[in-house]
């Protein structure tokens, strides 16, 4: 599942990251931020007209934005979900 699919409070785990979808500085800034896999991550908002615009994150103790261009290229996995090959 695509990050931007996510429900609003629910924690997940990243699996894998499509960096090619990302400028090299959008990419860069997010690692700055944790956001790598195996990290977890939980969506805790989103903005923009019925919530079609950047969505806020929690990765660790931090709270970040994140457009929701990057965040389609951030693929994640719930709990229940079995990691992929």
């Amino acid at each position: 599942m695509r990050l931007d699919h996510l429900p609003a409070g629910r924690e997940a785990y990243i699996d894998h990251i499509d960096w090619e979808m990302l400028a090299p500085g959008e990419a860069q800034r997010l690692r700055e931020f944790g956001v790598d896999e195996g990290s977890t991550i939980e969506t805790l908002h989103r903005g923009g007209l019925l919530g079609r615009g950047a969505l806020a994150c929690q990765i660790g103790r931090m709270t970040i934005a994140m457009r929701r261009e990057h965040a389609a290229a951030i693929h994640v996995r719930t709990d229940t979900e079995t990691p992929a090959p």
